[in-house]
């Protein structure tokens, strides 16, 4: 048996999903059957539990705790949002070098990667022997170089749930409520707020209008399309991005947003809902009201995804397997196969070819205010379980006796 060559930490980093420990207990699993990875360490809170050196010991976790962690959401071990300076940089690699760390694994997303690449950067400057992978996580499914990422098919999930059941709420209510606005997560990218169009079932279409940030917004436009689809079907559901703009660099105009930046000088803007449905209200007239479902939209174990949850625990263990090859300063990645049914197999791309870069929603899955036939089917299958079907009353109505 090969003596081990050092010990292995993996942190958590970044907004949680509903599976991100599904990809912790695939780490764990597979480092258990390595011989050359001693202790396996947890880094509590992300790289500052690098910074403050606190770890917990994973490798000693019964099974019952990782059969519980496969069903519970959000980062087990803490999350953070840091950018690192230069000291700190430093600082994790006198740390790891004084616990013999030797494998590093960071699961995040875009700028878990940049952190994940300067660590590695670091390391081969130092000549220290450090394998560094990136394990891939967001609901907001922008990362380059993957098909798609973990977390999102859940996150997806709920949305479609949710439009999937707000549709038939506001359809009974449409006699005097015509609009319901929902404002969903998304940065810059509008992933998640296309799933909505996976509420759509074959030959039972939605009065859905989709607001994406990819497309400018242009209120005249958005006002004829909600008109025309409130005449068509008695009611409409808007389903859109925190992120839309009216231009490429703009948030919706007199939105009222509360505009937050985190540590990486990303904008986070709330309240594009309030905006659209102010909007509604006095250009057309429409009663209307608005919901925004904050973090259970990527918390919410009800919604998650079968298929999500064996993918994600899959990455964690193929990253060991890619540092116990001796591989690094990549993040592995999902590869969907060209055949039927639907599967995916592991790969790996350069971390310097994902940090700090975001994949938008390309514009042949984007239709007018909505989606393609090509994103459903790129989707579809990341949802897992089909989605309850609705029934619809048929119209078989008993004729009057009473003279009118």
């Amino acid at each position: 048996m090969l003596k081990a060559k050092g010990n292995l930490v993996v942190g958590q980093s970044g907004g949680p999903t509903a599976v991100i420990n599904c990809s912790l207990v695939g780490v764990i699993e597979e480092s258990r059957s390595r011989s050359e990875i001693g202790s396996v360490l947890g880094l509590v809170n992300g790289v500052q539990g690098a910074l403050n050196e606190t770890f917990i010991d994973l490798g000693s976790q019964p099974r019952t705790v990782l059969d519980g962690l496969l069903q519970t959401p959000a980062s087990a071990l803490g999350s953070c949002r840091l950018k690192l300076a230069p000291p700190d940089y430093e600082r994790i690699y006198q740390v790891f070098r004084a616990h013999n760390v030797r494998y590093f694994l960071y699961i995040g997303g875009n700028d878990s990667m940049d952190t994940a690449l300067q660590v590695e950067a670091l390391a081969r400057l130092k000549n220290y022997d450090l394998q560094v992978i990136g394990i891939p996580k967001t609901i907001d499914n922008d990362l380059e170089c993957t098909h798609h990422c973990p977390g999102y098919g859940s996150a997806a999930r709920y949305i479609a749930h949710t439009v999937l059941d707000t549709a038939a709420d506001l359809r009974a209510m449409r006699t005097f409520m015509q609009v319901y606005v929902l404002e969903v997560m998304g940065r810059n990218a509008g992933w998640l707020a296309a799933a909505a169009s996976l509420a759509n079932r074959p030959n039972k279409d939605l009065p859905l209008v989709l607001c994406l940030p990819e497309e400018p917004f242009d209120p005249a436009r958005f006002l004829a399309r909600v008109a025309e689809v409130q005449k068509a079907f008695g009611c409409v559901l808007v389903v859109a991005s925190q992120g839309i703009r009216v231009a490429s660099d703009e948030a919706a105009p007199n939105s009222g947003s509360a505009i937050a930046t985190d540590s990486f000088g990303h904008k986070i803007g709330f309240g594009v809902g309030n905006y659209l449905t102010g909007l509604i209200r006095a250009e057309l007239g429409f009663t209307c009201r608005w919901d925004m479902p904050g973090s259970i939209q990527r918390a919410s174990m009800a919604c998650v995804s079968n298929v999500d949850q064996m993918e994600a625990r899959e990455v964690g263990r193929a990253a060991v397997r890619r540092v116990a090859e001796g591989k690094s300063g990549y993040m592995v990645t999902l590869e969907r196969s060209p055949d039927s049914p639907y599967e995916c197999t592991t790969s790996i791309a350069k971390l310097s070819d994902v940090a700090n870069r975001e994949r938008l929603l390309p514009s042949e899955f984007i239709g007018t205010f909505g989606v393609t036939p090509a994103f459903r089917a790129y989707a579809e299958p990341l949802l897992g379980a089909s989605l309850p079907g609705h029934a619809c009353l048929e119209p078989l109505l008993i004729p009057s006796k009473e003279p009118r």
